[in-house]
């Protein structure tokens, strides 16, 4: 079989296996399982650019999403919980300097895993990475650490959830503080339900808009090019969604449509993210980082829920 026959029995494959992901039997971490399974037996098409793909489409379902939160609703769950979101991003980003310099870690790379625990995964990496000049083997290393955890809070966070008999609100709140990625964290909560959904989104984002301060500070103190940071303007597309259902209500039944449809592209954004998750990464992600990544998880999840419950 040649080399060009084979690729499109692998794209087939992928391209299929993703659109089985559009449909409502097929659950976010099963997704990711899926995705993975295929990097794993080689089955990802080697030209097709995961990254940018999963990037694109996980900003055009976030940006749907606001069509079915009520504006009042983001407004007072983001005030109620301010103090929580503010707190654990200055909490995550001083002890992650401190595991670094203990660790003897790289500080760069320490400081990308950091930022990724402290505000949004793989998007606050990406933002802060230019900011402080770091080379793209550090910005792989802290991505594939932050992956990794992100897909087991795929899994660990709903069945830690239902084992404490969370509320919805609750389990909403601690999965936007706890989890890295928006991605992993819409998934975990659209497993626990809509309520959950709702106010984790609605966290999650709010604490996102910390990208821009932190980045800023970030080539600040490691003497990069403040003119170099990403800014992740989903985010304001996202809050425009919220106004305009919120200011034009005759839209409602097309609102609805957009929520429902913008959920299942969530999943089908871990399919991809699974597919971009190898053993070899995983190999090359080494000790120090995961043991920095594990840390600083446990110190986030453990704290959050403590301050949640009690």
């Amino acid at each position: 079989m040649s080399t060009k026959t084979q690729n499109k029995i692998h794209v087939a494959i992928f391209v299929i296996t993703g659109l089985l992901c559009l449909l409502p039997q097929i659950s976010s971490p099963i997704a990711l399982v899926m995705g993975f399974t295929l990097a794993s037996l080689g089955l990802v098409p080697a030209n097709l650019d995961l990254a940018n793909l999963t990037k694109k489409l996980l900003s055009y379902s976030i940006i749907g999403l606001g069509f079915g939160i009520h504006l009042q609703t983001a407004i007072s769950v983001s005030l109620a919980n301010l103090p929580l979101i503010l707190g654990s991003i200055v909490f995550t980003l001083i002890l992650g300097a401190v595991l670094t310099k203990a660790l003897k870690f790289d500080t760069k790379t320490g400081h990308l895993i950091s930022a990724g625990t402290a505000i949004c995964g793989g998007s606050a990496i990406a933002a802060v990475s230019p900011a402080i000049n770091a080379k793209s083997d550090q910005t792989a290393i802290a991505l594939a650490t932050i992956f990794i955890l992100n897909s087991i809070a795929l899994f660990l966070f709903p069945a830690l959830g239902h084992l404490l008999s969370m509320s919805q609100y609750d389990f909403g709140v601690w999965s936007a503080i706890a989890i890295h990625d928006t991605s992993s964290v819409v998934g975990a909560a659209s497993a626990y339900g809509e309520e959950a959904l709702v106010t984790a989104t609605t966290i999650k984002l709010a604490r996102a808009l910390w990208i821009i301060p932190i980045a800023l500070i970030s080539a600040i103190i490691f003497g990069g090019d403040k003119k170099r940071i990403t800014i992740p303007y989903f985010i304001g597309f996202y809050c425009l969604a919220i106004a305009i259902a919120h200011f034009f209500p005759q839209g409602e039944a097309a609102y609805e449509l957009i929520f429902a449809l913008s959920k299942r592209v969530l999943v089908l954004c871990l399919f991809l993210i699974g597919g971009g998750i190898t053993v070899k990464k995983m190999r090359a992600a080494g000790v120090k980082p995961l043991a920095l990544g594990v840390m600083l998880w446990l110190a986030i999840g453990v704290s959050s829920l403590l301050y949640i419950l009690l």
